[in-house]
């Protein structure tokens, strides 16, 4: 077990182009691993196509490109032709889209593998992949808790060896927290960097795909793949870095500028994380990079900012799941109205209702002002502090989380508190900004994340650093 899967992209793909191993090999590997697993990390597996893409490229395949014949699990939001896409949800658990993601069409071209459908919070609203109905994805580290959210299933199968990279989706966080209880790489681009035609909607100005992998390497190859304008979707944008990550890979950051933010390590942050931070920092100093004490003043309005934002245009996505046009409709009804009704109340579960009665709450007559238009002014302020801050330093170091994982339970009740795991991660998307989580130790076995935020298009340089850290470390 694992005698393939537990190494990088670069090193599978030398060992394809020289046939020291065959791709029906590695991916009958990948589902050996998949199937003795009790982590719940799928929701739908693709074996009969990924072992025939298989067999074809050992025949025809000279394995030219590092992601052809590589295994690649796709969070259950992102639509592959043919084959489910549930968002987690009830409400789409037969819905099966005729048309690729962007994403897809630029992995497929690469002849990378698709093994299957990822389990996530539905409609990706959670920090614990616990709001799925296909029940939770468990943690890799220890089954009892949390893998983070709401991509947990993509960060454990990259964890547990059942795929070697993974797509996932970052609304506030839902890449870089699971990622960082996971224990793997994950990257939440800049805005726009990646399309997000064929993503399913959560909160359409904040959602972006990103990558989820065992290292920077394996991010920046990916990052390669899938970054790039898309005509199809009118909010994404060109990057000249484009194509280029993976190549542009430096491990130097002799005066590299690294801001740390007061505001990151306040009261109720657990104090193992704040010490392994900040001898993150001490590290990356001894290698030649200059600390600097920055302030980000407005960070303590970003959770209640966020969820004004991001549950109006929850609200306003999910009024399509009406049972007309696709999705689930209950059996019987005696008008359109009940019809619509009973729909939406037996096919959503109860984070998603509670998000969409917010931010229909926050958009109504009377309080659009007050709250939803009030929270995008802030969310501009919020913007400015990350300018203002750049303007002194080169790349900003927090934690990726204010804990470590919880227990399976412990929070589903309490939605505040469930909310607060995503208090170092939602400043990111409010200000459209990539950022990047990486892990940079344990305490008492478990993995503890670090998070590093740039200016917009950096993405290089947040690989960078991930990838100084982990020769620093050699992690």
């Amino acid at each position: 077990m694992n005698r393939l899967l537990n190494t990088d992209i670069s090193t599978l793909n030398q060992k394809l182009k020289t046939r020291e191993i065959t791709c029906t090999e590695l991916i009958t590997e990948t589902f050996n691993n998949i199937h003795k697993s009790k982590l719940n990390s799928y929701i739908t597996l693709m074996e009969e196509s990924a072992l025939k893409k298989a067999s074809s490229l050992d025949k025809n395949s000279d394995f030219n490109h590092l992601l052809t014949g590589i295994p690649i699990a796709i969070k259950d939001n992102i639509c592959i032709r043919n084959f489910p896409t549930t968002c987690g949800s009830k409400i789409l658990k037969d819905f099966i889209p005729p048309y690729n993601a962007t994403v897809i069409d630029k992995l497929e071209s690469l002849n990378a593998i698709f093994v299957g459908k990822t389990n996530l919070d539905e409609f990706a609203m959670g920090s614990s992949t616990e709001n799925s109905a296909f029940n939770p994805t468990l943690n890799p580290y220890n089954p009892n808790l949390v893998p983070g959210g709401s991509s947990g299933g993509s960060a454990a199968t990259v964890k547990a060896n059942e795929s070697i990279c993974a797509l996932g989706s970052d609304t506030g966080g839902s890449i870089r927290q699971p990622a960082a209880f996971c224990g793997v790489v994950g990257l939440k681009p800049t805005y726009g960097l990646v399309s997000r035609y064929g993503l399913v909607a959560f909160a359409s100005s904040l959602d972006q795909i990103g990558p989820i992998t065992h290292c920077a390497k394996d991010s920046a190859i990916l990052l390669d793949a899938i970054a790039g304008e898309d005509p199809k979707d009118s909010t994404s944008r060109n990057s000249k870095q484009t194509g280029q990550y993976f190549n542009k890979l430096n491990p130097e950051i002799k005066n590299l500028k690294i801001g740390i933010p007061k505001e990151y390590f306040v009261e109720g942050i657990a104090p193992e994380i704040k010490e392994k931070i900040l001898s993150t920092a001490k590290l990356m100093e001894q290698s030649g990079a200059v600390l600097y004490d920055i302030s980000l003043p407005n960070t303590e309005y970003a959770i209640a900012i966020y969820y004004l934002i991001a549950t109006a245009e929850a609200s306003s996505n999910l009024a399509r799941y009406d049972g007309v046009k696709y999705g689930y409709r209950i059996p019987e009804s005696e008008n359109l109205k009940t019809m619509y009704e009973f729909t939406k109340e037996q096919g959503f579960g109860k984070e998603v209702k509670r998000r969409i009665m917010l931010g229909t709450f926050g958009l109504q007559s009377g309080y659009y002002d007050e709250y939803y238009n009030k929270a995008c002014k802030v969310r501009n302020l919020i913007a400015s502090d990350f300018e203002t801050a750049f303007k002194k330093v080169d790349i900003i170091l927090t934690p990726s989380t204010p804990t470590l994982p919880f227990k399976i339970g412990e929070r589903i009740t309490d939605p505040l508190q469930m909310y607060l795991s995503d208090i170092f991660t939602v400043s990111v998307n409010l200000a459209g900004l990539p950022a990047i989580s990486f892990k940079c130790g344990e305490y008492n076995g478990l993995p503890i994340g670090a998070q590093l935020i740039g200016k917009p298009f950096s993405e290089q340089l947040l690989l960078n650093t991930t990838y100084a850290y982990e020769q620093i470390t050699a992690i």
